[in-house]
């Protein structure tokens, strides 16, 4: 089969296309055939080696496919009870998407049971590709590992790009009043389209001086920040009394921390969260989302925001498109 192969860490020239042997699935798992694949930050981490306890090289990367189920694992069908998966009672032919570790960028890869489910009626390959990972992240932060509320305020940093353009649509729908950042203008229509109150080009202001004046200096009740850095730290400042961030991601490459005495004084809260170690270590409090959110995809209250597609040899480019920061909503692949 075609597969995508890291041949060793560094720029994204170090994606290969290569022959790869056709994956068997385990007992509990299924094999795909892959029709897309998303492309997440995470993935340009890892192929730089900086993505801890990242895969080491020669690995074929890719953490979200969408394709129709091959073969199904001896014990698969029946190994999750819970009914927003698709393990209860799946057929060869089956439209689904999945999470994996790695193994994406292929024409087949396999994935756990418990990681899959399908895709709603009428979405296609390329949407579905793109809908896992932002939108469970983007429900987690605001739903489940904090708990946004109606008439909230909350700070979406990259309310353009894949996880920001879930987040913003799911803050919207709860009735929030929601700020996003983004660097330039078609990303800003594009978050205020999708329910963003005050979009914000940090390349021209302050997104501090902003929430300042349009919330009167009480600051946001809630951050979702993915940044790192300086962005952390100023996303900090940001906040409410009794503020809440969720951190989820270091795109800048340069971790933050916040100072105790800080959040003692202030009242505010930091919580970290990581999909992949939530799924690894309590798959249903992640999965349990999964009904309400394909119900929006299904009834048009949630839109996979794709931004552009590339062809599985074309992923060195599609990288490239991603580190450009110039890509709006969510990355695929087509296999």
């Amino acid at each position: 089969m075609r597969a995508i192969e890291v041949q060793a860490y560094g720029d994204s020239d170090r994606l290969e296309a290569v022959d790869a042997p056709v994956p068997e699935p385990d007992a509990d798992e299924v094999r795909i055939d892959v029709e897309a694949a998303g492309i997440n930050f995470a993935d340009v981490m890892q192929r730089r080696g900086q993505y801890p306890g990242g895969p080491e090289p020669p690995y074929v990367p890719g953490m979200e496919i969408a394709g129709t189920v091959d073969v199904i694992g001896e014990s698969a069908n029946g190994a999750s009870g819970d009914e927003s998966q698709a393990g209860t009672d799946l057929e060869e032919g089956d439209r689904v998407v999945a999470m994996v570790d790695r193994g994406g960028y292929a024409e087949y890869a396999t994935a756990n049971v418990q990681s899959l489910f399908p895709i709603p009626e009428g979405v296609a390959f390329t949407e579905a590709a793109g809908f896992p990972i932002q939108f469970l992240t983007a429900h987690s932060c605001l739903f489940g590992w904090v708990d946004l509320e109606a008439d909230e305020t909350v700070l979406i940093q990259a309310a353009a790009g894949g996880v920001g353009t879930a987040a913003v649509q799911l803050a919207s729908n709860a009735d929030a009043e929601v700020f996003g950042t983004a660097s330039a203008a078609e990303k800003l229509d594009l978050a205020a389209d999708l329910g963003c109150d005050h979009p914000i080009n940090y390349e021209e202001a302050d997104f501090r001086e902003i929430v300042e004046e349009e919330t009167g200096g009480d600051g946001v009740d809630l951050v979702l920040e993915s940044v790192g850095g300086d962005v952390f730290d100023r996303s900090l400042d940001a906040m409410a009394h009794f503020g809440r961030m969720v951190t989820y991601g270091i795109a800048s490459g340069d971790p933050a921390a916040a100072e105790n005495r800080r959040l003692l004084f202030e009242n505010k809260t930091v919580t970290g969260f990581h999909l992949g170690q939530a799924v690894a270590r309590d798959p249903g409090r992640i999965m349990e989302a999964v009904p309400e959110l394909t119900a929006g995809l299904t009834n048009g209250d949630l839109e996979v925001i794709v931004g552009e597609t590339f062809a599985l040899e074309d992923a060195t480019d599609a990288h490239q498109y991603v580190e450009s920061r110039e890509s709006s909503g969510k990355v695929v692949l087509r296999a």
